[in-house]
């Protein structure tokens, strides 16, 4: 099976499709699917385009799915807050990936946010996209997340904790809030390449790799490889691009 594998679409449906295209997806006749490591909207304005070309991809069998933080921000906003948006579901675009998919008058839905809420529930994106997703996904060489592998937090670092793969669900959404930049020489799996989104692979060239800025214009938003990871998070509303690379399995 090849894996053509993205993170971080966060709504930005044209420069995912053009870097599908780019790597071959569309093209390629052999066993293949695509592999997107969470975070799925709330940046870019193309979230209906988005919702409908994922449903479809799943339908096909020929998409796997990464949980993201953000698709946790969304669940809370229409379930625990019932669409009364806190300041971080407005900053981090959750609330206005709500109205785009519900088309919910802006105006109407402070005031109506039960119905909002209701309407965000009903979309696709929450009743079968989200139970789609998986909080990690494994081949026999690589491990597929959307921050890192459950750990531990420390003063100085990170530490591993035993069965990472068996950890609690609140284990699990701490993990998708990880910079696996930081974290990957502390806590890794002997013997496989751990690839994450989630945090801008800027990060690790300027901070590890000692070139270029995290958001400067010599900032480098390509992948990031180092022992045991590979991160892919463009921060495509700065970059503009989203990258794509071709696993083998």
């Amino acid at each position: 099976m090849r894996y053509y594998v993205t993170a971080d679409i966060h709504g930005f449906y044209t420069p995912l499709i053009t870097a599908l295209t780019k790597a071959g997806f569309f093209a390629d006749s052999a066993p293949h699917k695509l592999v997107i490591l969470g975070d799925l909207f709330d940046r870019g304005k193309e979230a209906l385009k988005l919702q409908a070309f994922l449903s479809a991809l799943l339908d096909q069998d020929k998409v796997i799915l990464v949980r993201g933080n953000h698709e946790d921000l969304f669940e809370e906003l229409v379930t625990i807050d019932t669409g009364l948006p806190y300041r971080h579901h407005v900053d981090n675009g959750t609330y206005d990936t709500a109205l785009q998919l519900t088309d919910f008058d802006p105006h109407l839905a402070p005031t109506l946010h039960d119905d909002f809420a209701e309407a965000a529930r009903n979309t696709v994106f929450y009743q079968k996209i989200i139970p789609a997703m998986l909080d990690y996904f494994e081949t026999e060489h690589h491990i597929f997340v959307h921050g890192w592998i459950p750990c531990i937090q420390e003063r100085n670092g990170y530490s591993s904790i035993g069965d990472w793969r068996n950890a609690s669900a609140d284990l699990w959404e701490k993990a998708r809030w990880i910079n696996g930049m930081a974290a990957f020489r502390y806590a890794y799996e002997d013997d496989k390449t751990i690839i994450c989104g989630h945090w801008h692979t800027s990060f690790g060239h300027s901070t590890i790799d000692h070139a270029g800025s995290q958001f400067g214009p010599d900032a480098n938003f390509r992948p990031f490889y180092g022992t045991g990871i590979i991160a892919l998070d463009a921060c495509t509303a700065v970059s503009g691009f989203v990258n794509c690379i071709v696993v083998e399995n």
